[in-house]
């Protein structure tokens, strides 16, 4: 039930990222333009986001376990470091070049072209170099 659930869960967000646009990197670096002709669109699906997420964690906290799992698995790190940073700068700014993320990347296998699939193998180099 477990993989289920996580395999639902990501069909659900590659079909919101398909169906809000979020799919196309032009529309990810129209919104990083801000000096030029922006792009607002991707405001509204981050925004959207973080309300289903608030309301989300409300309803989660209301339990007492998962229900998949005999108990919440948080994350105990509460420092930040230098490699933690050089990651979000490193993903920023492969964000920014690229108009892709690592979920949309996926979300766009289907019409694979060159510049996804250098994206999708830089990805993959960046996960084993970590």
């Amino acid at each position: 039930m477990k993989a289920l659930a996580g395999y639902l869960a990501g069909v659900l967000f590659g079909l919101g990222l398909a169906i809000s646009g979020m799919t196309d990197p032009a529309r990810v670096v129209g919104f990083l333009d801000v000096a030029g002709d922006w792009d607002p669109t991707l405001i509204f699906v981050l925004g959207s986001a973080v309300i289903i997420t608030f309301i989300g964690y409300r309803l989660v906290w209301r339990r007492a376990a998962p229900l998949f799992a005999s108990r919440f698995q948080l994350p105990t790190r509460h420092d930040l470091d230098a490699r933690l940073f050089g990651g979000a700068a490193l993903f920023g700014v492969g964000w920014g070049l690229s108009g892709y993320c690592p979920g949309p990347a996926v979300a766009s296998v289907a019409g694979l072209s060159w510049p996804l699939a250098a994206f999708l193998l830089a990805m993959a180099a960046g996960w084993c170099a970590a």
